[in-house]
């Protein structure tokens, strides 16, 4: 599936949200990106290397919202850090880490599961995320993505990354199965 790039727009409180067909009842599968999504995109190293990351409490919330509607969740990283490991473990969810190719293992994850690529929703904010993100049913960013990524969101939050925008989308997805936002 490939998504011509396009300006954001605002619609339903959100920075953009353009309609792309996309059928929220059929939504299976939500797939993050961990740097730039669940954290703010900084790193604390110590000095014996050991990283750090900041990560919104809310979204910890956001992620048993999601999970609470019978949607599969899964975070798909390029790092290979225990940091992502440790989040993931802690939120409860799958973490497919040290991905060089995230298309691929999103291809691969898709196929062990069984699901269709328009019934996934993907949250990215970098180039690396690009490819995937096309490549799915439906593609959020947050509010301070590359340039490149927002041109191709179906829906860019109000927060920037590590700043809530998992439990932003949790509320979005919410309202809209309510029929808030058809």
């Amino acid at each position: 599936m490939s998504r011509p790039e396009q300006s954001p727009s605002r619609e339903s409180g959100h920075e953009s949200q353009r309609s792309n067909g996309f059928i929220f009842d059929n939504l299976r599968l939500v797939v993050y990106d961990f740097d730039g999504v669940m954290t703010d995109n900084r790193v604390l190293v110590s000095q014996d290397g050991t990283e750090s990351v900041f990560c919104h409490r809310g979204d910890g919330w956001g992620v048993g919202m999601i999970r609470r509607q019978g949607i599969e969740q899964v975070i798909l990283s390029t790092e290979t850090n225990p940091v992502v490991m440790a989040r993931a473990k802690k939120l409860g969810l799958e973490c497919v880490h040290g991905s060089g190719d995230k298309l691929a293992s999103l291809k691969d994850l898709l196929d062990e599961r069984g699901i269709a690529p328009e019934n996934v929703l993907y949250v990215g904010n970098d180039m690396n995320d690009y490819d995937a993100m096309t490549f799915c049913g439906f593609a959020v960013a947050p509010a301070d993505a590359h340039e490149g990524i927002l041109r191709i969101a179906d829906m860019v939050t109000k927060a920037e990354g590590g700043k809530g925008v998992v439990r932003e989308l949790a509320d979005f997805l919410k309202n809209r199965h309510a029929g808030l936002f058809a």
